[in-house]
């Protein structure tokens, strides 16, 4: 299992960016899908942006598309969101996860088996 340490969250203001970052674990980081999930107060938790395993292919929820970007270095074992243009509504705990099993790309948080303890992003009007 691959053990993932985000940052970057923090408090900004409506409009304003944010770059959260994710540190992985683990000699095969390259084999990894990625993604980005969020879970704000009393709501589920929700695919955000995914990644495939060499950055060739990114995903989006359509909330964000045009905004967030994804983006990964397996030279680093880092895999990043820059957030643009922040809106009130994206205020919640972003996770980092990592799916280490699948050899196709999946938003359902259950084919993610790693993840990252997340990091509080808050947006205000």
């Amino acid at each position: 299992q691959v053990q993932l340490v985000e940052s970057g969250g923090g408090l900004v203001q409506a409009g304003g960016s944010l770059r959260l970052s994710c540190a992985a674990s683990g000699r095969t980081f390259g084999m990894y899908i990625m993604g980005w999930f969020r879970q704000a107060p009393g709501k589920e938790r929700e695919f955000v942006a995914g990644i495939s395993w060499n950055g060739g292919s990114t995903y989006y929820t359509d909330s964000v598309k045009g905004r967030f970007t994804i983006s990964r270095d397996n030279a680093k074992n880092t895999v990043h969101l820059q957030m643009n243009s922040l809106k009130p509504e994206d205020t919640a705990v972003y996770y980092c996860a990592a799916d280490a099993t699948s050899t196709y790309f999946s938003r359902s948080y259950s084919h993610y088996g790693s993840w990252g303890q997340g990091t509080q992003v808050t947006v205000s009007s």
